[in-house]
């Protein structure tokens, strides 16, 4: 069975994780004109948001073509919602699906969905079912409308033109991206499970729910789970406290992985993958690009682009005032007046 564009990658296979609050359009453009990873997740959204006609929800499936191959993450725990956002996202044009069974943030969790999904195995498997279902409807026809997709969800993708003119009526894979455990490791029994349940393409993070973001993780343990893999014929990827490309291909060497995600090492580094330290001057076009790409979508708050603004200005003299500055913007305006006068101060 094919496992579509991720048959086609080339190896080592080194992607850019999805990380809520994070990995919005603004963010993952950047990434992908400035060092191109070999996959792009977005952030997770919520099937029953979606099921609901929450259209603010739908921001976060704005791509550019340039971020290919593009993976949408959901999250939840309705079936039937999740299938009707399986159906919508093929008709958006993703290159796959991936389900999150491993976010540890309670407000999530505490819900049922997320790492919650680690200790409810029934339901993670109808939810696994419901979205290869809709996958499937999508590419035998079914219309958005008899899938039961919301109607001011069809109408603003309708507006917004993200809906494919032509669609090819294909079947695109289905990930899951979880943790080695709940509260204890139980990685390797977990993992037979999701493969049991048809799951062809599989991230963990090697950490469990109760540690969060604590502590360090545990690529051992990911070594057993990449063999399982192996064995299986499915294809692995594994994630947590990568710090640079060196040591990406580094791990996925060591532990017989397919490949990485990598989250947190990329905030206010775009190239990332390209392995290499940027110039000043880097940072500041960077900078710039960023935060004209993001008032371009004219979607989110000023406010959330600040954390990047934050994230890109270390490691350099005058950075911490620079900080400040940008703390106190307003607007892109506001930005570029501060980038220019700093230029000028270190020319």
């Amino acid at each position: 069975m094919s496992n579509g564009f991720w048959d086609n990658l080339k190896k080592p296979v080194i992607g850019l994780a999805p990380m809520d609050g994070v990995t919005d359009p603004a963010f993952r453009y950047i990434t992908a004109i400035t060092s191109k990873p070999s996959v792009i997740f977005t952030e997770f959204v919520n099937v029953e948001g979606l099921a609901r006609g929450a259209t603010k929800m739908l921001y976060g499936f704005f791509y550019s073509k340039k971020e290919r191959p593009i993976v949408a993450q959901l999250f939840g725990t309705e079936i039937d919602s999740f299938y009707k956002a399986a159906v919508l996202i093929c008709y958006l044009g993703f290159d796959g699906i991936d389900i999150n069974m491993g976010c540890p943030v309670n407000k999530i969790a505490g819900k049922g969905s997320g790492a919650a999904l680690i200790k409810n195995p029934k339901l993670a498997k109808k939810i696994i079912k419901s979205v290869q279902k809709g996958i499937n409807d999508f590419a035998n026809g079914i219309s958005l409308e008899r899938a039961g997709v919301h109607e001011d969800v069809i109408a603003f993708c309708k507006k917004n033109k993200m809906i494919l003119k032509k669609p090819e009526k294909k079947i695109i894979p289905l990930s899951v991206k979880t943790r080695i455990g709940y509260n204890e490791i139980s990685a390797e029994e977990w993992a037979k499970t999701l493969i049991g349940f048809g799951v062809k393409i599989l991230t963990m993070h090697g950490r469990t729910f109760k540690q969060l973001y604590s502590g360090e993780a545990n690529w051992e343990v990911l070594g057993k789970v990449a063999k399982i893999c192996k064995k299986n014929d499915v294809f692995f990827l594994g994630n947590g406290d990568i710090s640079s490309m060196a040591e990406a291909k580094e791990k996925i060497k060591k532990y017989g992985c397919d490949g990485v995600l990598v989250g947190r090492a990329t905030n206010g580094n775009p190239w990332f993958f390209k392995g290499k330290d940027p110039s000043l001057k880097d940072r500041l076009n960077a900078i710039k690009k960023h935060v004209k790409y993001f008032e371009k979508l004219a979607y989110l708050p000023f406010q959330t682009l600040k954390k990047h603004l934050a994230w890109y200005t270390k490691g350099f003299e005058g950075a911490k005032e620079m900080r400040m500055e940008f703390m106190q913007a307003q607007s892109g305006k506001d930005i570029e007046r501060i980038v220019e006068e700093f230029s000028k101060r270190i020319k």
